[in-house]
């Protein structure tokens, strides 16, 4: 328990310092312009491309017990809006946590059309592609057993460590396709934001960077997301991590994070993380559909027509816009995505006609 204790005391230095709450409540450092002005919602459901159903599902129905709201045929529009060609078709399965409408994942499996995975092969410094998603549990090591026997496997077994005021174990689940799920248990103080069980709604989404301040930008100057932390410090002795860094190098290896949001609260963050001193691949190419994957979150949007227009005058690109698009379980749905500098798709809509 010595480095826990000495990473807590050091943490909670550096948070008194920056007048930050990191990790626990939702206290914005700053506040969204333009996401809250047109009404950006916390993100809704996160797309996950996969080449069968039952290896990654069932890690959310026997572990978390989620539970399926809608499947059938994707549309020819929510194709075409991909721009995938005419021989391209698919199925979806969208599945929620047990208590909740929010925070849910739609898989998608599609066919006719080539595909590779969007990370292969990579380790958590590699850039492009999110990461990972990120869920709450009552039980990390329960999840973590279950999880294997599942034929998940893991960036490392379930680390204990602090951050801001919380007290927490994680591990990060890998599935296929390199999809990974960070899970964290908040062993103080109690969570009570949103319901947990084994797998809890997912409230967060994992992108590595290469350019952090680059990317910050983009979410924080260019979608006009809110600044919940930034963190760039690592403490001076080593200690076991959560992304298999070696052990020895993890007071050099400094993994400087931003998490942001449109709306405060424990729900539709993304979270921006450069890992300084390791440098991998990069996966951005791949970061597109069908590829196999993690692929984008979506956010409802109260005004699209005038949030897409003040992204433009942001100078962000439209990489895929619909109208009335019917996709599953959602109906006619007007949509446009975004790339960041990493090549991670963010999409946004509104329910249509």
């Amino acid at each position: 328990m010595t480095n826990l204790a000495q990473f807590h005391r050091w943490v909670q230095t550096l948070a008194t310092a920056a007048g930050l709450v990191l990790g626990g409540s939702a206290a914005a450092q700053d506040t969204p312009a333009i996401a809250a002005e047109h009404g950006v919602e916390p993100w809704s459901e996160a797309v996950l491309s996969v080449a069968a159903f039952e290896p990654v599902t069932a890690l959310f129905r026997h572990a978390g017990g989620w539970r399926l709201v809608a499947s059938g045929a994707v549309s020819r529009g929510e194709l075409a809006y991909w721009t995938l060609p005419a021989s391209a078709e698919a199925t979806f399965e969208k599945w929620c946590a047990a208590a909740a409408d929010t925070g849910c994942i739609r898989f998608v499996r599609f066919t006719g059309v080539a595909q590779q995975p969007i990370r292969p092969a990579a380790r958590a410094w590699d850039t492009g592609g999110i990461y990972s998603l990120m869920a709450r549990s009552d039980d990390v090591s329960a999840l973590y057993d279950q999880a294997q026997a599942l034929g998940w496997w893991a960036e490392s077994p379930p680390i204990r460590f602090a951050f801001g005021g919380s007290d927490l174990r994680n591990v990060v689940l890998q599935g296929p396709h390199g999809i990974n799920i960070a899970v964290y248990e908040r062993v103080s103080p109690a969570f009570t934001a949103f319901p947990l069980g084994r797998i809890s709604q997912s409230f967060n989404s994992m992108r590595m960077v290469k350019d952090r301040p680059a990317a910050r930008d983009f979410y924080y100057g260019r979608l006009g997301f809110g600044v919940l932390f930034d963190f760039d410090r690592e403490p001076a002795e080593p200690a076991f991590s959560n992304f298999g860094i070696p052990y020895n190098l993890t007071p050099q290896a400094t993994r400087a994070a931003t998490a942001l949001y449109p709306r405060a609260g424990e729900t539709g963050r993304v979270e921006l993380m450069q890992i300084e001193g390791l440098t991998g691949r990069d996966h951005s190419a791949r970061a597109v559909p069908p590829n196999l994957g993690i692929l984008s979150v979506r956010y409802p949007v109260r005004d699209l027509a005038a949030y897409r227009a003040a992204l433009r005058k942001n100078g962000v690109a439209i990489v895929y816009a619909g109208e009335n698009v019917m996709i599953g379980g959602m109906g006619p749905t007007n949509l446009f995505s975004v790339r960041d500098p990493d090549g991670n798709l963010t999409e946004f809509y509104q329910h249509g006609d």
